[in-house]
């Protein structure tokens, strides 16, 4: 499972638009994250300073914009987000209606329909956290650790060079965690698939069902598929609680270690104690969106298990269904006047079966 699959751009153009308007604000938003730090730094050694309010008007006053600023910027995320979810959903929808009406029914009487419909419904809605919570903190992962790292070397070579150090133990955590809930995500994902079949068929015979008296039996067995599909819930939920619990504690025992050891040097006058909470500010900030591109990846699982299963239909072989066929000699010829319709030949395979073959007619208007 990738964190980005290159089909989802490929089928959904509205997928690329949201990557780019994505990336460009989370690019402001890292800018706004060291501007706050900066001003916050500022103001409070202004103040130990022992600097009046006047003098600190200007910074706060100024740090108060950049706080709006921010929450406008997440707020234009979000709705980004969400309408790049819906859009994308759409696509993908269109996508596999079209192509499920090209292979035609034929293919479609081989498949399981509660599969397909669940596919198109609920698990293309899965999306919404995916593109609302997973890649908007994947965005700010690529775009603005390497900024607040670079940021901290030039301000604290120290610090910065532990967080380089510290940093790749997360994405370990991640990989091992990520398998983990790959695994029982799937298992979910087929424990729902084998509930909407089983629920289905129980509608469609129901009536066969009522007039044998084994309709009770039934009734338990979607009973026992239910209660699969909660245990599976259960165990992803089990899962994710973990892995969030990891993420954070390496985040805060990695932000715990720049902070013990600006706080050294502070006291020993190695370091400034501006450069000090600027630099401590920022360390938790470098560790954010990659300890939440871990927390949030269950959220995307189930959409990026619906995608799988959609990408499947799209990139299949159209198979032998697409159009009659006919050969040899066959051909249906055009008409010599308009009103006329003249076959000559003409077969027609279903599969392997010919369900119409020779056939020719001439069909004129009743004058």
């Amino acid at each position: 499972m990738r964190p980005l699959d290159p089909r989802l751009l490929k089928h959904a153009s509205a997928a690329r638009w949201f990557l780019l308007v994505g990336a460009l604000l989370g690019l402001a938003q890292t800018l706004t994250i060291v501007a706050f730090a900066w001003l916050l730094s500022h103001s409070i050694t202004l103040a130990v300073d022992g600097e009046s309010f006047d003098s600190l008007r200007s910074t706060v006053a100024a740090l108060a914009g950049v706080v709006v600023v921010r929450a406008v910027i997440v707020w234009l995320l979000e709705v980004a987000a969400n309408r790049g979810a819906a859009a994308v959903k759409s696509q993908l929808r269109t996508a596999v209606l079209d192509r499920l009406a090209e292979r035609g029914p034929d293919w479609l009487a081989g498949q399981q329909d509660a599969r397909i419909a669940t596919v198109v419904t609920s698990g293309l809605d899965a999306l919404d956290n995916y593109f609302a919570r997973y890649l908007p903190q994947l965005l700010l992962t690529a775009i603005a650790t390497p900024i607040l790292i670079l940021v901290m070397l030039w301000q604290d070579p120290a610090s910065g060079i532990t967080v380089i150090i510290v940093l790749p133990f997360i994405p370990i955590f991640m990989v091992l965690i990520g398998q983990a809930t790959q695994t029982v995500q799937r298992q979910q994902w087929d424990a729902l698939q084998r509930l909407s079949s089983g629920f289905l068929d129980v509608v469609g015979g129901l009536a066969t069902l009522k007039i044998f008296g084994r309709d009770r039996r039934q009734a338990a067995r979607l009973t026992g598929l239910t209660d699969e599909y909660r245990g599976r819930t259960m165990t992803v939920l089990r899962v994710s609680f973990l892995s969030g619990f990891v993420l954070e504690l390496a985040g805060s025992l990695s932000v715990a270690l720049i902070a013990v050891s600006i706080g050294l040097r502070l006291v020993d006058g190695s370091l400034l104690l501006g450069v000090g909470l600027f630099v401590l500010l920022l360390a938790p900030e470098a560790f954010l969106p990659l300890r939440q591109v871990g927390a949030q990846f269950h959220a995307a699982a189930d959409g990026l298990a619906a995608a799988e299963e959609v990408f499947a239909i799209l990139d299949g072989d159209a198979g032998k269904q697409q159009a009659p066929q006919s050969g040899g000699a066959e051909r249906a010829t055009t008409p010599a006047r308009p009103a006329a319709l003249r076959f000559d030949g003409v077969s027609v395979r279903r599969g392997d079966t010919s369900t119409i073959a020779g056939f020719s007619a001439d069909f004129r208007p009743v004058s």
